[in-house]
């Protein structure tokens, strides 16, 4: 992975963002006071159960969400490479400023490609609608030359860019709509669960397309997926959500090695191993909460199993592990004020194996 990101400088900055799903049985607190910088090269990762907050804060960054969604509060800053002092307030840009920011400065790949792409219209049509948009100086043959460029690039023969969706299997949609974000030349992409319903085979392909390009392109990337597997071999940096909030944010290697929060470990240790002694699957009992009423202080706690009575009533704050270290969790055991020795990974391990084994988990 590539920990040299770090050095880079800031391209995206998000502060203490805040999002309100408002409902007449309730408000929905889908993402809860979360904040992450993204540089440029880097692959952000987000993850989490379904319903942690991870595409509505990925679709509030883009300005894309609608009522009943509402965003209460935070910062969204894009600081363009070639001014990075020229600080952009994406939540303050204009509808024509917003149109502009869109697909040139950031792309979406969104989670259904199949949703995603017109099937009225061909591959290359849209790819050219795109271009025909953002880039008006260009001619008809400029367009289509762009159109079947992109197409290489992500590895869809050029003969397709008359076929319609529908003419393609899941994995050359993918590429297809991956292709469409790249048309502009982004310096961020955005991807929602972009291998979600494809096979095992064609998940490694598009995955392998998307290091390829950020390699030649050196574009960021906000990778969002609820299998942590995939971020552990894709990403430079991890964010773990859960109900709306960050709860540890970790390099690639970090998080492998030493997951901290009690749910990352129960999140990592859900899969089984292709590689090394077998190894019992672990998983997370219980559900996650309502987050119309999510529950006082630490919203983990009633799946914990090192919860404490302070876990019921304290919210935790995300900070540093330890000195000297980039990675943060949100946990009252590695806060001096209510734990005096933080648990090792080993020892959050045989906590978690001894329910497994009470539960007779196999």
């Amino acid at each position: 992975m590539m920990d040299v990101s770090y050095q880079k400088q800031p391209l995206l900055e998000v502060k203490h963002l805040s999002v309100d799903y408002l409902a007449g049985n309730g408000t929905v607190h889908a993402v809860d006071d979360v904040s992450f910088t993204l540089r440029r090269g880097e692959i952000l990762g987000l993850a989490g159960e379904s319903g942690s907050g991870k595409s509505t804060l990925a679709y509030a960054i883009a300005r894309l969400l609608n009522p009943p969604a509402v965003i209460t509060g935070g910062e969204v800053r894009y600081y363009p490479p070639a001014r990075p002092a020229e600080a952009i307030n994406v939540l303050g840009l204009s509808p024509a400023q917003l149109r502009a920011f869109r697909w040139n400065d950031l792309a979406i790949v969104f989670q259904s490609a199949m949703n995603a792409l017109n099937p009225v219209m061909n591959i290359g049509a849209q790819i050219v609608d795109v271009l025909a948009t953002h880039r008006p100086g260009m001619s008809a043959k400029q367009r289509r030359e762009r159109a079947l460029e992109l197409l290489r690039l992500v590895g869809i023969a050029p003969d397709r860019i008359n076929s319609y969706p529908h003419e393609l299997s899941g994995g050359m949609r993918q590429r297809a709509v991956i292709a469409i974000a790249l048309a502009l030349k982004p310096d961020i992409i955005i991807m929602d669960e972009p291998t979600t319903a494809l096979d095992v085979v064609v998940q490694r392909e598009i995955l392998a397309e998307i290091m390829a390009l950020r390699k030649d392109f050196d574009f960021s990337v906000i990778f969002i997926t609820h299998d942590l597997s995939l971020l552990l071999e894709l990403a430079d940096q991890v964010a773990i959500m859960y109900a709306g909030r960050i709860v540890e944010k970790a390099t690639q290697r970090e998080l492998y090695k030493e997951p901290r929060h009690p749910y990352s470990y129960g999140l990592i240790h859900s899969f089984p191993s292709l590689h090394g002694p077998r190894r019992r699957a672990l998983g997370i009992p219980g559900s996650p909460p309502d987050l119309r009423d999510a529950p006082a202080g630490c919203a983990f706690h009633p799946r914990c199993p090192f919860a404490t009575i302070d876990c019921t009533t304290a919210l935790p704050l995300l900070r540093p592990v330890s000195a000297g270290t980039t990675q943060q969790v949100a946990c009252h055991l590695y806060d001096p004020q209510f734990t005096a020795e933080p648990p090792t990974t080993a020892a959050i391990a045989a906590t978690y194996e001894a329910r497994a084994e009470g539960s007779g988990v196999r």
